[in-house]
């Protein structure tokens, strides 16, 4: 039999666990409001075959919760993403492809937003846009593209200084040109990559921010407001509302984790082919 090289083998577990994040969230996001209402005759029950994490105070299945939070969290993570991801790409490209002023001002900028401590600056958004999914989103998304931003605009000024961009501006080659074909093509890689691997920074702050109270509705099903009702009972025995969906949470950020790691083994050109 074949023995399979690095690049399949990291093929194959990337497309497993993107299968297995996608079916996660895909359950959690087709469980009704009616999956996880109460039934006070169920309250406070342990872990057991019929609610494989128990059930939390209002009789609530912690599993189907979990689920339902978990579906929360991957929608918030991946549009704060995907938004942060956008933001590194122009702003990289501004600062590398403008004006010394520009660059400088971009810095200044970046400099400005990884000195604040994440959290605090998340908090200080989402609290002044009234708190909820807007200002959270609004949060994650405006603090997490200051690394990516550093690591584009490194990269386009080392392909401003390639011999073949030289080439192409002497042939007469407009900057819409090179931009779409030199470029972006190179940026491309350092996008996606940055963007997975933003994901499970965004999923801890959605869910740290959420259980300090400013960010998705007590009403809402998401892992932070399911692990900041579980401080209530904790004392009382009741650890399952807290250990299985906080391990849970854990074990998908380790996840993304991997798969950020795969896809940029897969994108890099020096392993791609190994």
């Amino acid at each position: 039999m074949k023995k399979l090289n690095n690049r399949t083998r990291t093929l194959l577990l990337t497309a497993l666990l993107f299968v297995l994040l996608t079916a996660i969230y895909a359950c959690g996001l087709l469980l009704s409001e009616d999956a996880v209402t109460g039934s006070f005759l169920n309250a406070k029950q342990p872990p057991s075959l019929s609610h494989p994490f128990g059930t939390d105070a209002l009789g609530r299945d912690l599993f189907l919760r979990t689920l339902k939070g978990l579906s929360v969290s991957i929608t918030v993570g991946l549009s704060a993403s995907v938004i942060s991801a956008v933001i590194a790409v122009l702003v990289g490209m501004v600062a590398a492809a403008g004006s010394k002023r520009a660059d400088a001002l971009v810095s200044w900028c970046i400099d400005l937003v990884m000195g604040v401590p994440h959290t605090i600056l998340i908090l200080l958004i989402s609290f002044a846009l009234g708190r909820g999914l807007k200002g959270l989103l609004i949060g994650i998304a405006a603090t997490h593209w200051c690394s990516l931003a550093r690591l584009i605009r490194g990269e386009v000024l080392q392909l401003r200084s390639q011999q073949y961009v030289a080439v192409s501006r002497r042939l007469g080659k407009s900057g819409g040109w090179i931009l779409t074909n030199h470029l972006l093509p190179h940026l491309a890689p350092q996008f996606f990559t940055g963007l997975v691997l933003m994901f499970p920074h965004a999923i801890l702050h959605e869910a740290s921010i959420s259980f300090l109270g400013f960010g998705l509705p007590p009403e809402q099903s998401a892992i932070g407001i399911i692990l900041s009702e579980s401080m209530r009972y904790l004392s009382t025995g009741m650890w399952w509302t807290a250990v299985l969906p906080g391990l849970t949470l854990v074990l998908i950020v380790l996840l993304v984790d991997k798969l950020g790691e795969c896809l940029a083994l897969l994108l890099d050109p020096y392993s791609a082919q190994k």
